[in-house]
């Protein structure tokens, strides 16, 4: 079985992310970069399925400039086999229907059996790029899983939602996402850092991917959020309990 896991480079999830006012875009000058933690869910659970299958082969693919490589680059020392990276300057900015168009068009020659992929990016948070890669390529989607159990010819997991528990299930080749349900991702060992230097890693642009260039969504403006106010205090004479109240109705929070 060879399984693909789309990462994702993004601005250190423990600091502020704020935009570029310049171009609209995340600022990633402005935080460390680092793997987003979900996809590094998406690959640990690639990862476990190797350490019971041996004959498991697990890629993984990223968009980015070139500084993603050292994201590849830990991924390959945290036991992925061989990396793939999508690097040209001309997708700098690329809307969720480029990045979408590009990744699909990378995993056409990648020959999966199943691709893994977080089901939201911390950055973006738009949670609709795996749905959008599945369309590109024909394949049923298991969305949003808070566990999963992945077989010989066929995949299948649990979906929890506001209505109760959703089992789904289908054949591969097939492609699903992971919530914050699965597994920390693994530490990297010795071991695993020196190996990574030896692993394969493919560069592919957006020429030879055969894909347009030209985003289909443009930042028009943008704002700062406004700083935090002093919140209001309500003095207990008798009729605070009343005043929380109207407090409430008034922030239409009840």
């Amino acid at each position: 079985m060879k399984i693909v896991v789309l990462i994702k480079q993004v601005p250190d999830t423990a600091e502020e992310r704020r935009l570029d006012p310049g171009t609209g875009r995340v600022d990633r000058q402005a935080n460390d970069p680092v793997i987003d933690e979900i996809t590094e869910r998406a690959l640990e659970l690639a990862l476990s399925v190797k350490d019971k299958d041996k004959s498991t082969e697990v890629a993984v693919l990223a968009m980015g400039p070139e500084e993603t490589s050292k994201a590849i680059r830990k991924a390959l020392s945290m036991g992925a086999d061989s990396g793939i990276h999508i690097l040209d300057p001309a997708l700098a900015g690329a809307d969720i229907t480029l990045t979408a168009a590009a990744l699909a068009a990378a995993l056409k020659g990648a020959q999966a059996d199943l691709i893994i992929a977080g089901n939201e990016s911390t950055d973006g948070r738009a949670g609709i790029v795996p749905a959008m890669v599945a369309e590109h390529l024909g394949l049923p989607l298991l969305g949003a899983l808070a566990s999963a159990a992945i077989g010989a010819g066929t995949v299948s997991g649990e979906r929890l939602n506001d209505a109760g528990t959703q089992r789904v299930s289908a054949p591969l080749p097939a492609m699903l996402t992971v919530t914050e349900s699965f597994e920390e991702a693994r530490f990297p060992n010795f071991k695993g850092i020196m190996g990574a230097k030896r692993k394969p890693v493919t560069t592919l642009s957006a020429s030879g991917l055969g894909i347009a260039t030209e985003p289909l969504s443009t930042v028009i403006d943008l704002e700062q959020r406004p700083p935090r106010t002093a919140g209001r205090k309500i003095i207990d004479e008798g009729d605070a309990a009343a005043q929380l109240v109207d407090f409430l109705v008034t922030q239409r929070l009840i």
